[in-house]
C-alpha cells in the first residue's frame, strides 16, 4: 500500500458507482456530460482532504483536549487578517 499513488495521482481507472439520478443530473448540469468524471474526481479528492483533516483534529483533541469556540474565533480572525493582507499586497503588485 506504500507504493499506492496519492489522490489525484497515477493513471485513471474506470469504476462503476451507483448514484441517485437527481445527483447525476445536478453534476451534468454543472459539469456538462463530458466533465462528469473530472467533477466527481475533484469532489472525491475534497472529501478525502476533509476526512484527513477530521482525523488530524480528532488526534489533536485527544492529545490536547477539545478546541473552544473562542479559540476557533481567534483563528478565524487571524486567517481573515492574513487574507486581507494578502489581497492588499496583490493589489499593490497589480498597480
Amino acid at each position: 500500500m506504500a507504493d499506492e499513488p496519492l489522490p489525484g495521482e497515477g493513471p485513471t481507472t474506470v469504476v462503476s458507482v451507483s448514484m441517485h439520478s437527481g445527483t447525476i443530473g445536478a453534476v451534468r448540469g454543472r459539469a456538462g456530460r463530458r466533465g462528469v468524471s473530472a467533477y466527481i474526481e475533484a469532489a472525491v479528492q475534497r472529501q478525502i482532504e476533509r476526512d484527513n483533516l477530521d482525523e488530524l483534529i480528532a488526534a489533536a483533541e485527544a492529545e490536547h483536549g477539545p478546541i473552544t469556540a473562542e479559540e476557533v474565533e481567534v483563528k478565524r480572525r487571524q486567517l481573515a487578517q492574513l487574507r486581507d493582507e494578502q489581497r492588499g499586497s496583490d493589489a499593490g503588485t497589480a498597480a
